[in-house]
């Protein structure tokens, strides 16, 4: 039934995905509402409230009733309590002991940008903290429950060693690790969950009460179309209680229809605002770290693209998909997603034209770029359907767009010139009217 599984490359592709910014497939919402989604399904948590100014962060610690307590920043991110602010302040979780360390502490963490191991440099904006009751615990354990492609379905995710990063877990000691596979057809049982209790080692007199409370969090899960529900750590407490200290809510975007009271807890402050803009017009887009903006149909393309522009040297500023039926509104507001990346460069277009029309592509690009007035090189390789007339109207248009049929010719050209941009900005030279075809 259980299975001790070597997770290493899992969590850390999944650490490394976050940290590079990629897409991720689902809603992600803060600790302070997952913790009240968890009480509506009778999940025991630590007592606590939300507080978005210092005044309000004072009142929180006041109304708990406690001589401890721990202030969170609220901020999408893992590592919060090793990440430190903008405004100088280390740790995103602290220890507090009155009201007013309270709203001395949320002074230094509301307005700034807290930077952890998965934020990147600039941080993220932490609007909100979350102030709770001290609880002290005899033990930690890791629980998550995860929609795995292997099983086709659920599959549990538990360790003895929580409070801890998995990922060090994983990779220190992966026989600390079990997981279980649900039948999401049969759900968890009763008796499975109390298997995976007893086996991280909960003392006998709370095994019913975690048993309990795992089969609560499977509710949710499959209630709310999570892909992940991650509860690190989850504790037994001096005095026997069973508690979810912090809690990872994730949510499959594709049941957005169903699920709208939970979409509409999301924080856009704390995604990409290319990602939100992108989003309102129907594109896929996600931000990288290079200098060449691509803009493509279709994700297997947008994938090659993005590896024949790094074969020659260059690295992609993003991946940016408009699908099989883009209009040419949505091709203008894919360039300007584009361009409003300050490290880009160059743009490369790179369009194969089944269902979608490649004269549509160029009067898009054709009006984004009198639109942008943009100054980059544009380089555009179309094949496909109507793609004659996307090349007139490209070469009737008078701007400088630089149409190319091979796309390894396309790529190479991209790089060269996103050098050439690159090189001049640092001369602070301009290259608007100068750049070679």
């Amino acid at each position: 039934m259980f299975r001790s599984l070597n997770l290493t490359k899992s969590f850390t592709s999944r650490a490394s995905m976050l940290t590079k910014g990629q897409q991720k497939r689902g809603l992600a919402i803060h600790e302070y509402l997952s913790m009240e989604l968890l009480n509506k399904y009778g999940v025991k948590t630590p007592k606590g409230g939300v507080a978005r100014t210092p005044q309000q962060a004072y009142e929180v610690a006041q109304n708990l009733g406690t001589e401890d307590a721990v202030i969170k920043a609220q901020v999408l991110a893992g590592g919060r309590g090793k990440g430190i602010f903008s405004s100088g302040l280390k740790g995103g979780v602290r220890a507090i002991f009155s009201a007013a360390e309270a709203r001395m502490f949320s002074e230094q963490m509301l307005g700034s940008n807290l930077i952890t191991k998965q934020t990147g440099a600039a941080g993220k904006i932490c609007n909100a903290v979350f102030i709770v009751e001290r609880k002290f615990v005899r033990r930690e354990y890791y629980f998550a429950i995860l929609q795995d492609r292997k099983s086709q379905g659920p599959v549990i995710v538990a360790s003895s060693q929580g409070g801890v990063d998995i990922e060090s877990v994983a990779a220190e000691n992966p026989e600390a690790i079990i997981t279980l596979p649900i039948d999401i057809n049969v759900g968890l049982k009763k008796e499975d969950a109390r298997k995976v209790i007893e086996k991280l080692g909960f003392s006998p007199r709370v095994i019913d009460d975690a048993t309990d409370m795992i089969l609560k969090l499977y509710q949710l899960f499959t209630d709310k179309d999570c892909t992940q529900v991650e509860i690190n750590p989850m504790a037994e407490s001096a005095d026997h209680e069973v508690l979810c200290m912090d809690a990872k809510l994730n949510f499959d975007d594709n049941a957005e229809f169903r699920q709208k009271d939970i979409f509409a807890l999301r924080d856009s402050s704390q995604e990409d605002s290319r990602e939100v803009q992108a989003a309102k017009y129907n594109l896929n887009y996600i931000g990288l770290d290079g200098q060449i903006g691509c803009l493509v149909n279709g994700a297997g393309l947008a994938m090659s693209t993005m590896d024949i522009i790094k074969l020659h040297g260059g690295e992609p500023a993003n991946f940016l998909d408009v699908g099989g039926g883009a209009t040419a509104e949505q091709v203008t507001e894919a360039f300007k997603i584009i361009s409003s990346d300050p490290q880009v460069t160059a743009i490369l277009v790179n369009i194969f034209g089944g269902i979608m029309r490649c004269d549509i592509i160029a009067q898009g690009i054709i009006q984004a770029a009198t639109q942008l007035s943009l100054s980059l090189p544009v380089i555009v390789r179309l094949q496909g359907t109507e793609v004659k007339a996307a090349k007139k109207l490209i070469a009737e248009s008078g701007l400088r767009i630089i149409s190319v049929d091979d796309l390894d010719d396309a790529a190479s050209k991209s790089v060269q010139l996103s050098k050439i941009v690159q090189l001049a900005r640092e001369a602070k030279i301009d290259v608007s009217f100068e750049l070679p075809i």
